[in-house]
């Protein structure tokens, strides 16, 4: 178990750096499959779920080769295996990306049921629709895991209409559909920005994808990708991160290495809680608060909507809004466990039904001993910690370390008063050779 301890009360002033998407870079790593030849990805967030899924590549027969903390050369054209075990995947929701990319260079592939934050229930049914499309067999194994395998006269392309918008599934068959002969059509696709990043990775490579972005993604298979150089583009998530926290204490923040078009429903959320947000340059934003912020309602869809991984965020924010907040959770059934922690700290929260937060605004949180019980709820406790006078001592940050890179250090260096419990930095461990 891991701990950070927060003095807060203080003002977050200065410029922060933002790091490479996370959800970006756990599907285009294993995308590298694809490619007959090696492929140097730069601008990888140095975060725990990043270094699993090299990880995953290495334990697959993957070459992979450490430039930097935040490029690595891999080259996959030797990969031997196309099963991955509970001791690799138990941790990582991510690592089902791996069955797209291996049935669509190696015609099978088997992973343990994956792991991940526990926000609700995360079914895979729509990228098992989506294989058997396409023309593979799909097996329950025990224990949660999932072989596929093309058929004999292997995949092929196909329309593929999902039931619901699902990230993942849209990104798996985009994996498993580069390759397979003939003509793919994913209708009601996500449109997230790691959606378009992995298409333009393939692109670059080779592949024929248009509509990326879009509700209609098309992909015309190829017979082969080559390597390439690319570079992952801004976490949305963890700038919307730092801009929530310069709200939630007042302060103001310069957030460097943005796509500002990728934050605008963040941005329009802030500025209705009377927050300034500006972005009069193409890679930057600028958060400044000086009162105290006013309520407003929120709901959470998907793409271009307000996203759920913002949800815990802005919540604390809104617990010190003044007036009455309605946040709706209409993607995750259970992410609002992180609440009870808040009102550990003083906040007005009424839960109903697991999907709605009527968030009573209280003049400000009290410092207290709290969880971080998943990645973006972690992140939440330490916007609040950061805004609560004292001492505030965070537990299981472990989760938080998985998608934010360096979090201590960035606010430290805006000024917030942060220190880990423990010394070794969590994400250099034993991971090649650190």
């Amino acid at each position: 178990m891991k701990k950070v301890i927060i003095n807060g009360g203080k003002r977050l002033c200065g410029t922060v750096e933002i790091s490479g998407a996370k959800n970006a870079a756990v599907a285009i790593i294993p995308a590298v499959i694809l490619a007959d030849g090696p492929c140097t990805l730069e601008n990888l967030p140095d975060i725990m779920d990043v270094r699993l899924m090299l990880l995953l590549m290495k334990e697959l027969g993957a070459k992979v080769e450490k430039i930097t903390n935040n490029s690595y050369r891999i080259d996959a054209t030797e990969i031997n295996k196309t099963e991955l075990n509970e001791k690799y995947t138990s941790d990582l929701r991510a690592s089902y990306y791996y069955l797209g990319a291996l049935l669509g260079k190696k015609g099978k592939a088997s992973v343990a049921s994956p792991g991940g934050c526990n926000i609700g229930n995360r079914p895979i049914d729509q990228h098992v629709k989506g294989f058997k499309i396409l023309g593979a067999k799909v097996t329950d194994l025990p224990n949660g895991a999932v072989m596929v395998e093309a058929k004999e006269e292997g995949l092929k392309g196909n329309q593929v209409y999902f039931d619901i918008v699902s990230v993942g599934a849209t990104i798996n068959i985009i994996l498993a559909a580069t390759l397979a002969p003939g003509f793919t059509v994913i209708e009601q696709a996500a449109k997230e920005p790691h959606i378009v990043d992995l298409a333009n990775f393939l692109n670059l490579m080779g592949a024929q994808i248009s509509g990326a972005g879009t509700d209609t993604i098309k992909i015309q298979g190829v017979e082969k990708l080559t390597g390439c150089t690319y570079s992952v583009i801004p976490d949305q998530i963890e700038a919307g991160t730092y801009m929530v926290a310069a709200a939630a204490t007042r302060g103001d923040v310069i957030i460097k290495n943005v796509i500002p078009k990728h934050l605008e429903s963040i941005t329009a959320k802030l500025m209705e809680c009377g927050v300034s947000v500006s972005d009069d340059y193409d890679d930057e934003i600028h958060v400044k608060c000086d009162s105290r912020p006013k309520s407003c309602n929120i709901k959470t869809s998907p793409h271009p909507g307000f996203p759920t991984d913002m949800q815990p965020q802005m919540t604390v924010l809104l617990c010190l809004a003044e007036g009455t907040s309605i946040v709706n959770e209409s993607v995750w059934g259970n992410r609002f466990r992180y609440t009870e922690e808040l009102i550990r700290m003083g906040a007005s929260i009424n839960v109903e039904n697991k999907k709605l937060a009527v968030v009573e605004g209280v003049e400000g949180l009290k410092a207290a001993n709290i969880n971080a019980y998943d990645l973006r709820a972690g992140a939440a406790m330490f916007i609040a910690g950061l805004a609560a006078p004292g001492t505030t001592e965070i537990s299981y940050v472990e989760h938080v370390d998985r998608g934010y890179e360096k979090i201590v250090e960035k606010f430290k260096k805006l000024g917030a008063d942060i220190e880990r419990a423990d010394e070794k930095d969590p994400v250099h461990s034993e991971f090649f050779g650190d």
